[in-house]
């Protein structure tokens, strides 16, 4: 299934247009179901309500993150690192560059490549068809602005299975297969499994934990940067069911 198909798919699986239906439904049935239609408008505000607090987004991301693992990085061949989207048409940059998340995670691959000295890959295609992988831009931010070498990069990837597979392919040509992984800590449990479908030994190292510093008032309150980690957290969900029933592809 290419990019467009399943990003179109998840949308609707997504909050909040997942949300938008069920209310939708709720209206249409008020007439002939008038029982049905109030109970799903009221489980759709009370959903609405419970996944825009960040107490409760917060708490379904780190149901997906593992505590740091003890890893010796220096025994991993190689860090491989995730693209996490672009930011197109930057107008302070003039181009396209790394997003927030991409960024966040050649932050932490940088540090790890002056910790081990360990040579990097870096995987991310250009699935919109900006002709920008996000691979590319990732070597390009490393390189000149964190003075940290990419040896490899991998630009047609267009989702996480992809990631795994074309970086092995790639990475097994120099006989390389333990790995150290860098990605959102909620997103290494799905990465992680793929890049072992793959053929790696994979060494996790995760960043960007979601972490709170107190619990307050606020944490109560709705807002849209919490609706936007829900909706990381069920997108995350889905990806991992959809990666059981998917059968894995066959290295080359």
């Amino acid at each position: 299934m290419d990019w467009f198909a399943t990003n179109l798919i998840s949308a609707f699986l997504l909050p909040p247009l997942n949300l938008i239906l069920l209310g939708a439904t709720g209206i249409l049935l008020l007439k002939r179901r008038p029982g049905l239609g109030k109970g799903l408008l009221a489980a759709t505000l009370a959903l609405l309500y419970l996944l825009s607090t960040p107490l409760a987004a917060d708490t379904l991301l780190q149901e997906l993150e593992t505590p740091p693992e003890r890893y010796d990085l220096n025994n991993a061949q190689a860090i491989v690192v995730l693209g996490g989207g672009t930011y197109y048409d930057a107008p302070e940059y003039g181009n396209h560059t790394v997003g927030r998340y991409t960024l966040e995670r050649i932050r932490y691959a940088a540090q790890l490549h002056r910790i081990t000295g360990k040579p990097m890959l870096a995987t991310g295609g250009a699935p919109v068809g900006s002709g920008s992988s996000e691979a590319t831009q990732m070597r390009t931010v490393l390189e000149d602005e964190f003075q940290i070498p990419v040896k490899w990069i991998e630009d047609a990837a267009g989702n996480t299975h992809e990631n795994a597979y074309n970086s092995f392919a790639i990475l097994k040509k120099d006989g390389i297969n333990r790995i150290a992984l860098v990605t959102h800590a909620w997103h290494m449990p799905r990465a992680k499994r793929e890049f072992e479908r793959a053929g790696f030994e994979v060494m996790p190292a995760a960043t960007a934990y979601t972490t709170r510093y107190k619990t307050d008032i606020f944490a109560f309150i709705p807002t849209a940067g919490a609706l936007q980690r829900s909706n990381l957290f069920f997108h995350e969900v889905i990806g991992m069911m959809w990666y059981r029933i998917m059968p894995a592809r066959r290295s080359v």
